[in-house]
C-alpha cells in the first residue's frame, strides 16, 4: 500500500489506516474475537497505520490494539493516539460518551505539561510500547468544551502542553505533534502560535463538509502540515444516505442536510457509485492528504471502504470527486 510522510519528519504512514474508535465499543459492544478479526484484515490488507485514543472506551481500544499489535516488529507499523485527557480507575458504566461496556475509569481533561505526560505514560503502558509515532492534542477547542472551558483548557496547552510535546520529541518518545480534532480555527489559532506536523481532521473535509477550505488548507500548505482524515461518512449519513434517522455531525440530520444528501447520492449514482464510494474517493483525491481513517468492528465493513478505494474512476467519476 502507499505510504505518504507525515510533514517534514521521518514518519510514513499507509494511505489508508485504521481508526480505533470501534473497537472501544463505540454505538455497540464488539467481541474480543471480532475485534481481533478487523484488526487482522486490516493488517492483511496492507495497513500499517493504527489510531486510538483514551477516549475510546476509556482505554479499551488502546488496550485491544496494544494486544494485537504486541506480537508484531515495533518497526514494521506507524501508531498514534491522543493526549488531553487522562484515566484513573472509576466506576463500571453501561455507557459513556457513546462507548458501550467501557473499561472501569474515570475521565479527567488535562491539557498542561503534567497532563499530557500522564496521560502519554498511560497510553504507553496500555499499548505496550515505550515510544508512539504520532501524538495528537485531542478535542481542544469550543466544539468540545464551550468558551469559557475551551479558553483554560487552550492557556494549559500553550502555556506548557506543547513545550511538553516537544520535549517528548527531543527525547524520541515521540515521532511527530499533531492536533485531533473536529473544527477548524483552533487549528488556525494553534498553527498561528506553534507549528504542527499533522492535523487529524474529523468530518472537516467530505463530500459533504468542505468547511477546511475556508483557509486551513491553505495555512498547512504554508506550514508543510498534513492532513489525516477521520469521520469521513460524516457520523454515518454519507454511507447509508438520507435515510430517515441518518446521523450528520453525532446528530440526527436536518431536513436541509438530508436534502443537499440526497442531491450528492443522484449525482453518485448517475457516475456509477454508491455515495459511499464517492465519499470515499473524495477523501483519497484531496493532495494534502496522508492517511484516511476507515474506522470499523466489522471485516465485511473494512473489506467494503478497502474495495471502494480501490475503485477505477471514469473521467467524469474523478471530475465528480475532486471539484
Amino acid at each position: 500500500m502507499k505510504r505518504n510522510r507525515i510533514g517534514q519528519t521521518d514518519v510514513h504512514v499507509t494511505a489508508l489506516s485504521f481508526g480505533g474508535a470501534s473497537i472501544g465499543n463505540l454505538g455497540g459492544v464488539v467481541s474480543e474475537d471480532d475485534a481481533r478479526a478487523v484488526l487482522q484484515h486490516a493488517w492483511d490488507a496492507g495497513i500499517r497505520y493504527f489510531d486510538t485514543a483514551p477516549r475510546y472506551g476509556r482505554g479499551l481500544s488502546e488496550q485491544r490494539l496494544g494486544a494485537f499489535l504486541r506480537g508484531l516488529p515495533r518497526s514494521d507499523y506507524v501508531l498514534s493516539t491522543k493526549v488531553g485527557r487522562v484515566l484513573s480507575p472509576g466506576p463500571q458504566m453501561a455507557e459513556a460518551d457513546g462507548f458501550v461496556d467501557p473499561l472501569p475509569n474515570a475521565v479527567r481533561y488535562d491539557y498542561s505539561a503534567d497532563g499530557i505526560r500522564e496521560s502519554f505514560a498511560q497510553s504507553c503502558e496500555r499499548l505496550g510500547t515505550d515510544h508512539i509515532d504520532i501524538v495528537y492534542v485531542h478535542d481542544i477547542g469550543d466544539y468540545t468544551h464551550g468558551a469559557a472551558e475551551g479558553a483554560r483548557h487552550m492557556d494549559d496547552l500553550l502555556g506548557s502542553g506543547m513545550g511538553a510535546l516537544n520535549d517528548l520529541r527531543q527525547s524520541g518518545r515521540i515521532g511527530t505533534i499533531g492536533l485531533g480534532v473536529n473544527e477548524c480555527q483552533v487549528c488556525i489559532d494553534v498553527m498561528r502560535h506553534s507549528p504542527l506536523d499533522v492535523i487529524l481532521l474529523a468530518g472537516r473535509l467530505t463530500l459533504l463538509d468542505r468547511s477546511a477550505e475556508e483557509g486551513l488548507l491553505e495555512l498547512c500548505s504554508a506550514q508543510g502540515t498534513s492532513l489525516v482524515l477521520g469521520g469521513i461518512f460524516n457520523s454515518g449519513i454519507l454511507a447509508t444516505g438520507p435515510q430517515p434517522g441518518a446521523w450528520f455531525d453525532y446528530a440526527p440530520a436536518s431536513q436541509a442536510i438530508l436534502d443537499r444528501v440526497r442531491v450528492l447520492q443522484d449525482r453518485a449514482g448517475a457516475l456509477g457509485l454508491t455515495l459511499a464510494e464517492a465519499a470515499l474517493q473524495f477523501a483519497l483525491h484531496q493532495p494534502q492528504v496522508s492517511s484516511i481513517l476507515l474506522g470499523t468492528g466489522k471485516v465485511r465493513s473494512l473489506q467494503r471502504n478497502l474495495d471502494a478505494a480501490a475503485l477505477t474512476l471514469s473521467d467524469a467519476a474523478l471530475d465528480f470527486v475532486t471539484t
